[in-house]
């Protein structure tokens, strides 16, 4: 080794901690002492030390006079296995900037992506174009794969920071092989649906994802979901449904979810599990009581949700199916058609008299660059003195329907008493975002940079639902159990190295829903792989994540 390589390499090491001085050999890469050590599994936290080499967990125990490269003192800090986000959407933002800043600064080190029925991927050429388009739009890059493993190539040729594990959507996969029509699979694309998840389930795939509430998983009835899940089951995987209704109709949604899954004999995983609207908060508890009817029958079941009282969606669910059928287009066209509208009306009244009023619904993104000043406001506040409705009817109008919104509709007891239920995770529903570049538009969720800080430093410090070692397992070692994520989620010996290091009384979440782009704070470290991604609560750029496949 020169010298200019010498001084280079030691500037480096210093930079991020480390105690290497040139060549000599040390007996741990990563050592992590004096830290209050939280197993993953429930167990009462320790003060010890971790011994990290190459990208696993070497030892744990009295370690702090063995030699290492890389030191960090957590004294005062408790020291975790990786946050798993059970719910993501960040399957293409993560190409667009791998450094995943808004997921891996709340200590997620893994994400699993392709959720609600959407993956990218199957891609047909023809019945995928639109999707095609509207992914480089909205990501500014190349959408070049097509298929799972090509997607797959572009991550791991790409790089990231975090790793990446996902399902395999039905609403695409539905989309590639028939298109978007309302209508059942003819045998021949029933069994062209099957040999693609087969194939996808094969290749490490978690399981397969419904987004029921939209096109085109809507048309699916429930012996489409179930012949899809046997796959899903033949393969030891897990359906994830994002039910067909979340209000009005959530207990028959349920009841569906939980048949699919005890028919086919697969693993289900109700996805942000909540009752919408005043009118419904009534019906969490019996929607836990079926949860629990159903583990004691057998179904291995989980839910998932993430700690706020607002969802995010587009502003298109305000209205009925039928005004949804088609394209943007189509639904611009009844818009515009008064005695459409008039039934539609109709319809958007009664779901804004349940939530309590325009006051309700924020405007999180526009798709028209010249209405992006409804961005980050609520609906009450564009229309002033004027028609709401006529308000909403105009914008969606001129977006051609691409309007997002966050709708205030879930109770704050129901929120707790969700996330306090024993078979609950924590899923962000969100994506891996920024605040620069691409992924800094808009006014999105608060839950994408902020759902791990807040359900430890509101939930579990503040409104002390779970006790902190409870509350780690759900996050760590569950989803990893659920999900079979293999050698991750517990702090042992010959596990993979994803650690986080935070302060218990200080973690908290700052992202607002009027000034979403903010990191939390609390969390120092984060380790991916045996790799320090975030030192002192400062991004490295190192890309350590990995794809992870079903065990």
């Amino acid at each position: 080794m020169n010298r200019r390589r010498f001084i280079a390499k030691a500037l480096t090491a210093a930079a991020a901690g480390s105690v290497a001085v040139g060549c000599e050999r040390k007996e741990f890469d990563l050592l992590i002492v004096h830290g209050l050590v939280y197993d993953g599994l429930g167990n009462e936290p320790a003060v010890t030390d971790i011994g990290v080499r190459g990208n696993r967990i070497a030892a744990v125990g009295d370690l702090s006079r063995r030699s290492c490269h890389q030191r960090i003192d957590a004294a005062g800090m408790a020291v975790t296995p990786g946050f798993i986000d059970v719910h993501t959407h960040s399957d293409v933002a993560l190409l667009a900037n791998p450094n995943a800043e808004s997921k891996i600064r709340q200590g997620v080190t893994t994400e699993i992506c392709g959720n609600c029925g959407d993956s990218p991927y199957p891609l047909d050429e023809v019945r995928s174009r639109e999707t095609i388009e509207a992914l480089q739009r909205q990501y500014e890059l190349e959408v070049n794969w097509r298929d799972l493993s090509g997607y797959f190539d572009r991550v791991e040729k790409n790089g990231v920071c975090l790793n990446v594990a996902v399902l395999v959507g039905h609403s695409s996969l539905r989309e590639a092989v028939m298109g978007p029509d309302d209508r059942p699979p003819s045998e021949k694309e029933m069994g062209a649906m099957r040999a693609i998840l087969r194939e996808y389930l094969g290749m490490g795939a978690l399981g397969l994802s419904t987004g029921l509430e939209y096109k085109p998983g809507m048309y699916a009835e429930t012996g489409e979901l179930i012949e899809l899940c046997n796959e899903v089951a033949h393969q030891g995987a897990v359906y994830a449904t994002h039910m067909r209704n979340e209000d009005l109709r959530v207990e028959e949604a349920l009841d569906e979810a939980l048949a699919i899954g005890a028919a086919a004999g697969c693993r289900v995983q109700i996805s942000h599990f909540k009752a919408c609207q005043k009118r419904n908060w009534h019906k969490t508890p019996r929607l836990l009581r079926a949860v629990d009817q159903a583990r004691r029958n057998g179904l291995e079941v989980c839910c998932d949700r993430y700690p706020y009282t607002a969802y995010s969606t587009s502003l298109k669910l305000l209205f009925p199916i039928w005004s949804r059928a088609g394209g943007d287009e189509d639904l611009a066209a009844r818009l515009s058609r008064e005695q459409d509208w008039l039934k539609i009306r109709a319809f958007v009244q009664d779901k804004i008299e349940a939530l309590g009023s325009w006051e309700s619904v924020l405007i999180t993104r526009v798709s028209n660059p010249e209405r992006k000043e409804c961005e980050g406001q609520t609906v009450a506040r564009l229309a002033g003195d004027g028609d709401p409705y006529e308000y909403v009817r105009r914008l969606m109008i001129d977006a051609k329907g691409n309007v997002s919104m966050c709708g205030f509709a879930m109770s704050e007891e129901d929120t707790a008493a969700v996330l306090a239920y024993n078979h609950t995770m924590v899923g962000s529903d969100g994506d891996s975002l920024a605040p620069y570049g691409v992924l800094s538009r808009g006014m999105p969720h608060p839950r994408s940079y902020g759902s791990f800080p807040r359900y430890l430093g509101y939930y579990v410090r503040e409104k002390k639902i779970l006790p902190l070692t409870e509350a780690i397992r759900r996050i760590t070692s569950l989803p990893c159990s659920h999900f079979s994520i293999a050698d991750r989620g517990v702090v042992q010996e010959g596990m993979f190295a994803d650690l986080v290091i935070f302060d218990p009384q200080t973690v908290i979440d700052q992202a607002a829903f009027t000034a979403p782009h903010q990191y939390p704070k609390g969390i120092s470290h984060v380790v991916v792989n045996g790799r320090t991604v975030i030192h002192n609560a400062r991004h490295s750029g190192e890309k350590a994540g990995r794809i992870l496949r079903r065990a």
